[in-house]
């Protein structure tokens, strides 16, 4: 299967009123190009961490009214569910695309996780690139820049997320809109695979 980069069709998706028609759309434009890079990048993420990564595209099945603003695909080392576990995500909103590495509010172990992250963070903030950014909250659009950071900013997010029962981290890229579809295919490859790369190191103190 081929995989293509997101196209301005893509994003405008979330241009769509009402839930039906947008998650039709969504299926129809969106959701093949998910399936792809799920399949092509499970295999690589395998190989990356050493443990069998299974895809999980966005199937958006709880709502009811409201549209989503955003879609994407998961991978993780269970192959019922990723919400669970810390996992990577590669998706899009209307206004940019991300690639994140992730652990959300359903793991269980977050505050193991929270807790090798913070042991580590005079070298994550040495290690993550400038230009990368983090979130506490994986159904907003808002994100904190790296750069910047302290080891203190850093460990009081991590602290924040064994301490709090919804507290969420993720770290990664995201792409605005624009500079997303002038990417020909091989470079959107280029950049997921770069991205997961400099992301392998958060997955490793899990």
């Amino acid at each position: 299967m081929n995989i293509a980069s997101f196209s301005a069709d893509d994003f405008n998706v979330f241009k769509i009123d009402g839930l039906e028609p947008r998650m039709d759309a969504l299926k129809v434009q969106i959701q093949p190009k998910l399936q792809a890079l799920g399949e092509h990048f499970s295999q690589q993420l395998s190989v990356m961490t050493g443990e069998e990564m299974f895809p999980h595209v966005a199937k958006h099945a709880r709502r009811k009214v409201n549209p989503p603003n955003d879609t994407w695909v998961a991978f993780a080392a269970n192959s019922r569910g990723y919400k669970m576990m810390p996992h990577f995500q590669i998706g899009l909103w209307e206004t940019h695309m991300f690639i994140w590495f992730a652990v959300i509010y359903e793991a269980p172990n977050k505050v193991e996780i929270g807790r090798h992250l913070e042991q580590n963070a005079k070298q994550l903030i040495k290690n993550i690139p400038s230009h990368y950014v983090w979130s506490m909250d994986h159904t907003k659009p808002e994100v904190i820049p790296h750069d910047g950071l302290s080891v203190d900013d850093l460990n009081s997010m991590f602290n924040r997320l064994q301490t709090v029962k919804k507290a969420e981290i993720l770290c990664g890229i995201r792409i605005s809109r624009e500079e997303a579809i002038q990417l020909n295919d091989d470079d959107f490859i280029k950049t997921i695979n770069d991205a997961f790369e400099h992301l392998l190191p958060l997955y490793k103190l899990k």
